[in-house]
This record gives C-alpha cells, structure tokens and sequence, in this order.
C-alpha cells in the first residue's frame, strides 16, 4: 500500500458507509410518503399561487384594535388558559395513581424473585392497558363527542384534555418512576415501608424535577390544544378564530392569533421560572 493510500485509509471515518446506507435508506422509505401526499414544492414558487397567497395576506392587515373586540378576546384568552388549566389538572387526579399502579419500580414482587416479577407483570398489563386507550384517542376527537353530550362551550375541552392527557402522563410517569435510582424504594420495600412510603422517600426525591418538567411541557401543549378544539364548538380563542374565518375577518384573526402567540410565550416563561427554581 502506498503512502498516499495509506494516509488516506487512516483520515477516512468508519462510519461514513453506515451513514450513507441510512441516508439512502431513510430517502427510500420516505420518497413513497411524498408521492403519496402529492407533496409538490414546485407549487410553493407558482407565480399564480404566489399572488394568490399575497392578496390572502392582505387581507389580515391591518389588526383589529377595538375596545367591544378586546374586550371579547380578553375573555376568551381567559377561557383558553382555563380551560386547558382545569382539564390537565383533572388529567393529573387520573394520571398519579394509574402511573403508581403501573410502574415496576414499587413492585414487591420484583423483591421475591424473577417469577413473582413475571406475574406482577402481568398484573400490570391492564392499568398499561388503560393508559393506552386513553392517549390513543386524539383530543379534538373527544371533544367533538363531549359537544354532542354536554353542548358547546368550555367543559367538552376540559374532559377532552383530561381524558387524553391522563394517559400521556401516566405512561410517561411510570417511566420516569423506573428511571431514576431504585436503590432508596428498595430498600424502603424491605425494611416493611408502604409502597407510598417507598415512593414520596424513595422515588420522589429523584424524580420530582423531570416530572415537574414534563408537567410544565403537558400544560403548554394543553393551552394550544385547547385553541384546536374550539374549533369544534370547546370555546375559547380557537372559536373566535373559526368565527372570524367564517366572516372573512382577516384584523380580527391576527390581532387573536398574536393574542395566542402572547399566551404561549407567557406559558414558556412561567414554565422556565418554575424550572429554574426547581433546579
């Protein structure tokens, strides 16, 4: 081998064919989904789109400043943050013991033995069960249900968020419970303590930041979850917007889409706030 050859065998990186085998498998699998999707980027510089797409503009200009206006999206900013407050909060009722009874991480049985492990395992499996079911329905679908149970307004977007959450947080409690040192619960559970015991001493103490951080994060998602569904009749900024669209209300749709923006970047301060305290 030459020199050359030899330098060059030595500066190559080991991964680059790995890499190139992914890359070309990742645009393999995905060129499928495009066609599918009839996904055209040719259309995002269409002069005839492009002129459509600015007269479309212009029409939300400028914003709609009135007092009698204010005045109503004021009140359903209030009903947005409500209601996405009160659903991850009755979210949470569900979530904590359903995460409690589905960690391993409290787990007596896994104390005894792989084969008690192996049963109590399977005695989980509903609550995992349960938690699946509930996540798996997308929120905007129960909200158009509760509409038809309980009428238009905020109360079918505070179950719909409640019911759906409640499975996001329960799974991904019971995960963090596992992740953080079992060592304390254990031996929390072998010297006679409570599994509550084992949890609020053993397991708490580790994960109370994570969990808290996740919160937070649920509770952003719910604020712009709960503009989706007002959509469907929940209340709350996303009515107004889809009231707006309908009267062909451009001021009136940004002056409450800058009114969203403001109430997400408020949650994200907050949130950043009680983290850094937390830390």
């Amino acid at each position: 081998m030459s020199l050359n050859a030899a330098s060059y065998a030595a500066r190559r990186d080991p991964a680059t064919l790995p890499r190139l085998f992914m890359t070309i498998a990742a645009l393999v699998i995905l060129w499928p989904g495009l066609v599918l999707t009839e996904f055209n980027p040719a259309l995002l510089i269409d002069p005839d789109n492009a002129a459509i797409f600015g007269r479309f503009l212009a029409g939300f200009w400028p914003p709609e400043l009135s007092s009698d206006f204010l005045a109503l999206l004021a009140t359903a900013t209030l009903e947005t943050l409500a209601m996405a407050t009160a659903g991850l909060t009755l979210a949470l009722l569900l979530a904590v013991p359903l995460s409690l009874l589905a960690t391993r991480a409290l787990s007596i049985s896994a104390l005894l033995g792989k084969h008690a492990a192996r049963w109590s395992g399977v005695a989980r499996y509903p609550i995992r069960l349960v938690l699946v079911l509930l996540r798996s329905i997308p929120e905007i679908v129960w909200a158009l249900l509760f509409v038809r149970a309980v009428g238009l307004g905020p109360t079918a977007g505070v179950l719909a968020i409640a019911i759906t959450y409640s499975g996001m947080l329960g799974k991904v409690y019971a995960e963090i419970y596992e992740s953080v040192d079992q060592a304390p619960a254990r031996a929390l559970l072998q010297s006679g303590s409570s599994r509550l015991g084992a949890f609020f001493y053993g397991i708490l103490p580790g994960a109370a930041q994570e969990l808290t951080s996740y919160t937070l994060y649920r509770w952003e998602c719910a604020i712009r979850a709960s503009v989706i569904m007002g959509f469907v009749g929940a209340g709350g900024l996303g009515q107004m917007i889809d009231l707006s669209i309908r009267m062909f209300a451009g001021g009136e749709v940004v002056t409450i889409l800058i009114s969203f923006l403001l109430l997400v970047l408020l949650a994200d301060q907050l949130s950043a706030l009680l983290r850094r305290r937390l830390a």
